[in-house]
This record gives C-alpha cells, structure tokens and sequence, in this order.
C-alpha cells in the first residue's frame, strides 16, 4: 500500500509541473501586454518600458518560469531589480515563501489575496460536499432498496427535477424563496468560523444546499444504478444464506463494492467545485477564490491569473490523488495492479 501511494504522489507532482508550465506558458506569452495595464492613462514609451522592467517581464520567459518557481521555496522581492531595491528600500515589497506573485493591479502579493479568499471557497466546498454526499448517496441507497415503489418513483423524479436545473437558477430560487420571502433561512454571509461558529454555520447553509440540490441528485441516480448492479452477484447471496444481517449486507457489501464510481464522480466534482465556484460565489456575494477569477480575468491580472489556475489545479489533482489512494482501500486488486 506504502509504494502505491508513493507512486501515486509522484504522478501528482509530475502532472503540477506540466500543468504550471503550460500555464505559465499560455499567459505571460500572450499578446496583452501587462505593463500597459499598470502605467494608468497618461502611457508613455519609457513609463510602459520601466513598468516592464520593474515587473520582470523584459526577460525571457524561461527566466519568469525560474523566479516563479524559485519563489515558491524562497523569498523575492517586488519589483525584483536588487539596483531599485538598493536605492528605494521602502518601496521594495518583500514576498515570503511561498511566494504566488504580485498583482501591480492591486499593489497586494497574491498569496495575501489567496489567504484572504480561500477560507471562503473551503468552507463553502467542504460544507457542500458533505450535505450532497450525505443526501445523494443516502437516497440513492433508499431508491434502489425500494425499486419499483413509490419511494423510488418520487426520489427519481425529484432527483431529475433538481438535475435538469443549472446551478445559478437554484441558488437564485432558493435565495428568494427560502431567504427573502418565507425567511426560514438567514440572509447567506460569511463570518470565519474561529470568530462565530454559529454564525459561520447559518450564513453558509444556503450556498450548502444550494450546491448539494443540483449535485445530490446526480449521486442518487448514480448510486442507485449501481446498488442495482451489485446487489445481483451471487456473492451477495451467499452472504445472506450465512445468516448475515440485511444491514450488514447492504452497508458493508453492496454498498463497498458500488462506491469505486461513486468514488471517482465524487473527487472530480470536489475538486472541480473547490477550485472555484463562482457562480455560487457570485449570486450569494461572497468574496472566494471564484470571484477574484472572475475579478482577474476581466482585469487581465497575470500574476493572479497564474496563481489562481495553479491553486485550483493542485486541488483537483490533489482531490484525483485521495480517489487513487481511496481506490486501494475500498478494492484491494488496484493495489496489485
């Protein structure tokens, strides 16, 4: 188990390198030219050029892709010319490792902007993810206990009414309805959870069911289908003429053997949904790494861009590793593969 994990971790950190070279890659050797961005209205030829000289990007790319990485495990200065630095010591920003960039943009280091926003994407993404996990794979195993009922008709149809809906009609549905008219849920804000956690707790729970709505129902319907495959192996029989519990069966068997799939949806759409959901973000007006996407984009921020894309590939690449590592402990043949 210890060397597949190994090998797992090796791939991850393999897959981060290509993936913060072609991204590296495609931004900085874009025809929009930052430093323009940075100069204000009044641009000159020699303001653009000393912006570009100040910003690093008068050098090769391959250079930029050095400092950025060299930044990562060390500290760096911004604007990073040590003849500036010496002569204006107090306007020399200093960037602890590990060090994202600066955005001129916003005269802030990105990793302060990361810091200041991740918390927001987390609580929303884990909180979501629990509750979707929770109702999807609960319902699911409901449905296919009660094939053919009237338990199984409604959580199917149910399940299809909320899955056909996009993922910006449900938030504003259930934050007009829920929120604003009938008011059993409070208005959706965000308060850190060190600060008040019954405050954290309530400001989140629309954006939490929001989310888990449109995602539960794709998991009843997956765990459904394959509670129905499983639980026609003769395995299964044998189990039961041993005198094992219904409950047993289900939970320990059944279920086990359908959750590589589950398994596998489920990393993907945490790691999809953790890298930014900005339409979540942006109907509930909270200030999470989805938003300063949106915000860098339109900006052309490339410092934040990078960073941002970066960030959100290390978690879904992280998010695919635990499905790997998952993969191992639920089924031990992908151990020997």
């Amino acid at each position: 188990m210890l060397y597949y994990i190994i090998r797992r971790i090796i791939a991850a950190f393999l897959m981060l390198v290509v993936i913060s070279i072609v991204t590296f890659g495609i931004f900085y050797a874009g025809p929009t030219d930052p430093a323009r961005l940075t100069c204000g209205k009044n641009c000159t030829p020699a303001s653009i050029a000393a912006n570009r000289h100040a910003l690093g990007l008068d050098k090769p790319v391959t250079v930029q892709y050095a400092n950025f990485v060299k930044g990562l495990v060390s500290a760096r200065d911004f604007p990073d010319d040590p003849v500036f630095a010496k002569n204006n010591p107090d306007k020399v920003t200093h960037c602890p490792a590990p060090c994202l960039g600066y955005s001129p943009l916003e005269t802030k280091l990105v990793t302060d902007i990361v810091g200041e926003r991740l918390p927001v994407t987390l609580s929303i993404s884990l909180g979501a993810f629990v509750v979707w996990i929770t109702l999807g794979v609960g319902f699911g195993i409901i449905a296919a206990l009660k094939r053919g009922h009237w338990q199984d008709r409604g959580i199917v149809a149910v399940s299809l009414v909320f899955y056909s809906f996009p993922a910006f009609f449900i938030a504003l549905l259930m934050y007009n309805y829920l929120s604003t008219q009938w008011q059993l849920l409070p208005p959706p804000a965000y308060v850190s959870i060190f600060q008040d956690p019954a405050g954290w707790f309530t400001g989140l729970l629309l954006p939490w069911l929001s989310l888990a709505a449109l995602f539960a129902a794709g998991y009843v319907r997956l765990t459904r289908a394959y509670m129905l495959e499983t639980m026609g192996e003769d395995y299964l029989r044998t189990a039961r003429a041993k005198g094992l519990s219904e409950r047993t069966v289900v939970l320990k068997h059944t279920l086990r053997a359908a959750l590589t799939p589950i398994v596998t949806v489920a990393g993907l759409d945490f790691g999809g949904l953790f890298a930014g959901a900005a339409i979540t973000e942006t109907v509930f007006n909270f200030q999470g790494l989805g938003r300063a996407v949106v915000t860098s984009v339109y900006a052309f921020d490339l410092p934040v861009i990078v960073a941002l894309v970066l960030v959100a590939a290390f978690f879904i690449v992280m998010a695919n590793l635990v499905v790997d590592v998952l993969y191992g402990v639920i089924d031990p043949r992908v151990r020997l593969a």
